[in-house]
């Protein structure tokens, strides 16, 4: 590290921050397209039929269909732009990067390994070093954000179509950002802080939360389905009854960065599940495990996380939007208030 910052005359912690921005953001970047490839499979899989399998790796090989994910790359990149005359042109080019930038910044705070000191300096595997100010307010912040890409994308589309998704969406977004405060605050509670590094020590220390506190980890894996829209919650789209949401008029590579953006909140939301309640990077019944250790162990969990998300979409139907709306208010609030209030009566006596 030292050598490099020597070569390119650029600090030590420039140069790390740098790594990691590319490790962190290329790491998403890279995943999401396959992701689209593992849902598209996964879901053959769970309906018992074929699937994609017919596009060619670079023309010569069949690996399980996987092409079809690059095949889709290259295709939005080379479709035609449309842009709708009736849409409000600068916003509509704004609003799939007001959704896609959010999904991205996320992750920055979830640490995926142990810091580890390297010739007399300590080095954070994480975007955002830990102790900022900041710890898991920034991720909820920025996920409240997100809100915004859709409302743009439906009411610069002017569409009736696209409204309708997007005032879904938003009427979603609130109803569930409550509940899911409450029980990340019950996390917090606990431990007596909001730092990620902390969190994670202490559930090695104690116990996974996941454990600890079951209904707060029922309510926050909900609402994390409700916030990435996706079924059974994806009121936002609802092909079925409103064409495609807020995606309607679009097409391209900003079809493309909309869908992008909705992988990539999944991948962000096993982040934090994986965080909160599963240990984050620590390995059971191994308190000082190697570094290389630890970011396969949060790998291996947030690779699982991710499938969850795939294996209930193909699970469970769409609700109605009444019933989202009665879940979100009439239960899963009360459930978080209750979880909130028994940990703190808990905490109280001295549990």
């Amino acid at each position: 590290m030292e050598t490099l910052a020597h070569l390119t005359g650029m600090s030590v912690v420039t140069i790390w921050t740098l790594l990691k921005v590319l490790l962190v953001f290329g790491f998403i970047m890279a995943v999401a397209p396959p992701y689209t490839w593992v849902e598209r499979r996964g879901s053959a899989m769970m309906q018992d039929r074929i699937g994609p399998n017919r596009a060619l790796l670079f023309g010569k090989w069949q690996i399980l269909g996987l092409g079809h994910a690059l095949a889709d790359g290259i295709k939005f990149f080379f479709k035609e732009d449309i842009v709708p005359p009736h849409a409000t042109k600068r916003l509509f080019w704004l609003a799939p990067l007001l959704a896609f930038v959010p999904a991205l910044m996320g992750f920055a705070i979830i640490p995926f390994g142990r810091s580890f000191v390297y010739q007399g300096s300590m080095y954070h595997l994480s975007l955002l070093d830990p102790g900022n100010g900041m710890g898991m307010l920034y991720p909820l912040a920025i996920g409240a954000v997100a809100v915004y890409g859709i409302l743009v994308a439906a009411w610069s589309s002017n569409n009736k179509w696209s409204i309708l998704g997007g005032m879904r969406s938003s009427a979603q977004m609130v109803s569930y950002e409550i509940g899911l405060s409450l029980a990340v605050i019950a996390v917090f509670m606990k431990v007596g802080g909001y730092d990620p590094a902390d969190i994670i020590k202490d559930q090695m220390a104690v116990g996974w939360f996941v454990w600890r506190q079951p209904l707060g980890f029922l309510v926050f894996f909900t609402c994390m389905f409700a916030e990435s829209n996706r079924l059974p919650f994806d009121f936002a789209e609802g092909e079925a009854e409103i064409v495609a949401g807020f995606h309607t008029e679009f097409g391209s590579m900003k079809f493309g960065l909309l869908g992008l953006a909705e992988y990539a909140h999944m991948i962000t939301a096993s982040g934090l599940i994986t965080t909160l309640y599963f240990g984050g990077w620590s390995v059971p019944f191994m308190p000082d495990a190697p570094v290389l250790l630890t970011i396969l162990a949060f790998m291996v969990k947030l690779l699982f996380f991710m499938w969850v998300f795939v294996w209930v979409r193909w699970t469970l139907p769409r609700f109605r939007y009444d019933q989202l709306m009665f879940l979100g208010w009439k239960v899963m609030l009360p459930l978080s208030m209750a979880n909130l209030i028994f940990n703190a009566w808990l905490m109280s006596r001295g549990g």
